[in-house]
């Protein structure tokens, strides 16, 4: 990069990490060039934590994530050790496909998917200042080494970086990631510009030795026998590496006396963290200080690479001095000869709380600035992924001056996810699950493409052989759904494999649609019986695996999802009736001071966000809806 001050880019993503990968790579494929900066290009797409992928509602987004065209999907199949679809005993609805990953060909792949952009520009640098126009509006970067860079919008993806502190016992030491410092300059410039920020905390565990644990005490974790990809571009060979298996182990009473021990030494307990750390993930010490009653605690031992010596302790979270960590590890079946290779740690950091954010991820403060990933109060790489991904292509738009794209709560996870973290604005780490959709029957993981490539597809994210082969599934679906649910079955065709499950024979014809939603009936087994023989719309049908899988969801689940999407009719009304950009909520004497307090805050756009607000009652929407209709 030559030392020149008039440098453009259509748009500037601050951090290579999920969210920035996932920003710069659409906002690049929809036309825009784009200026990477980062501190570390060998850091692109790094595993901070886990070396994993997907799991509970987090494969939701990933694979939604796929479906609108972004990466994060093709990167996890490309390096992925170990897939498994989680929830599977249970209803469609929740099953998730997780991956574990090989750690540093994760990152290799990533970066290379990055380069493969002609229009990405890495910049190994770190931000302090943003430059804004006359109007108020950014329009370039100042670089801590002192270069500037013009450009239409910026990105923030900074993650755990901003004023960041580490701390294990007694220690602290500045950074966001483990051998990586602080950024304090973009932080401190956010501050001055009038935005608030608030602390957060979250939390590694111990890396351990690989050749010196006992797996031969510890429950085997085998991947799927018959593994599915994340992404619809993950086509050939499939999975790419060998498959490896994860291990389970558990604390016990010895463990938690010696964790115990070092609670005066640690920096959550003594109060040297003030940032809230994540409810869903505590470290080991939250869990046996809240849970008390609990006489063990899951452990996970995972490896992070196929040649790699390195195994991730995950269910071990920890921010206690050294010394106690070791001492209480090795109390843990299998481990009784590990060697530590690191100690977990605890990394606090700055965040912008989100009522200052719009559903686009753009801010409200500084036009043409957006914000994705932690720096919006979230934790997991998937959420911060799916961030970034809205936030690129909403910056391609904007600078391409067409509407701006914001996905309902009804159409995806991600519209779950972000509508929470905008109208809830959590106080502590945000983790998407499959408990935050109301409409999950609907939101399923196996039809994201289904519900979500036509925007891909729109802003050129998808190629059009891709979305056309969508559309084929979706007619092949569709078309088996209603073949089953208009023909009918004679007893002599059926019976005889109605009794081989225990399911009762018929005794006159019935609707085959019925058979398929009896308990006992698989429609993989069902259309192979002779009476589908020559019937060409079945043999399609047989032919895929997910052609069956969604054929046979849609049938039996036909009355919950119909009730769903009643439902969703019903909030696409409320979502409709839309609120003025500058709208005066205080000249609403009848709302209640709370809610008055959060609608200003907030700002919602249509009468369904404001509903969803934390803060505003039934009675407060009502009053607005009255009011606006009025």
């Amino acid at each position: 990069m030559p030392d020149n001050e008039n440098i453009y880019f259509d748009i500037i993503v601050i951090g290579a990490g999920h969210a920035g990968i996932e920003a710069a790579w659409c906002s690049s494929r929809m036309g825009c060039s784009v200026g990477m900066v980062t501190m570390d290009l060998d850091a692109i797409g790094r595993m901070s934590c886990n070396p994993a992928i997907g799991g509970t509602a987090k494969g939701h987004l990933v694979k939604e994530i796929d479906a609108l065209g972004g990466v994060m999907g093709r990167i996890a199949d490309d390096s992925g050790i170990q897939f498994r679809l989680l929830n599977k005993s249970k209803g469609p609805a929740i099953w998730s496909p997780r991956s574990q990953n090989d750690r540093e060909l994760y990152s290799k792949v990533a970066k290379e998917y990055i380069q493969s952009c002609p229009n990405i520009t890495m910049i190994q640098d770190t931000v302090d200042e943003l430059i804004r126009d006359q109007n108020g509006e950014v329009c370039g970067i100042i670089t801590a080494s002192g270069k500037k860079y013009s450009c239409k919008a910026v990105i923030i993806t900074s993650g755990t970086f901003l004023n960041a502190v580490m701390h294990v016992g007694h220690t602290q030491n500045e950074g966001g990631r483990y051998g990586e410092k602080s950024a304090k300059g973009l932080s401190n410039y956010l501050l001055k510009q009038g935005f608030i920020t608030a602390r957060l905390k979250t939390g590694t565990p111990p890396r351990l030795q690989l050749d010196t644990i006992d797996f031969s005490v510890c429950q085997e974790q085998p991947g799927d026998i018959e593994p599915q990809p994340f992404s619809v571009f993950s086509n050939g060979s499939f999975p790419k590496l060998p498959q490896i298996s994860c291990y389970l182990t558990y604390t016990n009473s010895q463990t938690h006396k010696i964790l115990e021990t070092g609670f005066d030494d640690s920096p959550m307990f003594t109060g040297r963290i003030t940032g809230a750390g994540p409810r869903y993930c505590p470290s080991i010490e939250d869990k046996i200080f809240r849970f008390a009653d609990k006489s063990r605690h899951q452990i996970f031992l995972e490896p992070e690479g196929i040649n790699s010596s390195i195994v991730y302790m995950n269910g071990f979270s920890s921010s206690l001095p050294e010394d106690v960590q070791y001492s209480a590890v090795k109390t843990i079946p299998g481990l009784e000869n590990v060697k530590m290779l690191r100690a977990g740690y605890a990394v606090e950091y700055d965040f912008l709380p989100t009522y200052q954010t719009n559903l686009t991820l753009e801010t409200k403060l500084i036009p043409g600035l957006y914000v994705a990933g932690q720096i919006n109060g979230t934790s997991g790489y998937e959420e911060a992924a799916a961030q970034g991904l809205i936030a690129g292509i909403n910056a391609a738009l904007k600078i391409q001056r067409k509407e701006p794209f914001v996905l309902k709560r009804s159409e995806a996870y991600i519209g779950v996810l972000i509508d929470d973290l905008i109208n809830k604005i959590p106080e502590e780490p945000y983790r998407i699950f499959t408990s935050c959709a109301e409409y999950r029957l609907i939101l399923r993981q196996d039809n994201a493409d289904r519900r979500l490539m036509k925007y891909g597809s729109q802003f050129g994210l998808i190629p059009g052989n891709v979305f056309d082969s969508v559309k084929e599934k979706e007619e092949l679906i569709n078309g088996g759904v209603n073949y089953f649910k208009s023909n009918f079955a004679a007893p002599k065709d059926v019976n005889e494999y109605l009794a081989s499950t225990g399911s009762p024979e018929l005794k006159q014809s019935d609707r085959l649609s019925q058979l398929i939603k009896r308990n006992e009936t698989k429609l993989r087994d069902f259309i192979n019986l002779p009476m589908f023989n020559g019937n060409q719309l079945i043999e399609q049908i047989r032919q895929k695996h997910e052609i069956v899988e969604q054929v046979e969801i849609e049938l039996r689940y036909e009355g919950y999802i119909t009730r769903q999407a009643e439902q969703v009719e019903a909030f696409n009304k409320m979502e409709s009736v839309e609120l003025p950009e500058n709208f005066d909520f205080n000249k609403i004497k009848s709302l209640s001071t709370e809610g008055r307090e959060k609608l200003n805050k907030v700002r919602p756009r249509s009468i369904g966000q404001a509903s969803r607000i934390a803060g505003v009652s039934p009675s407060d929407t009502s009053i607005l809806s009255i009011y606006v209709k009025g």
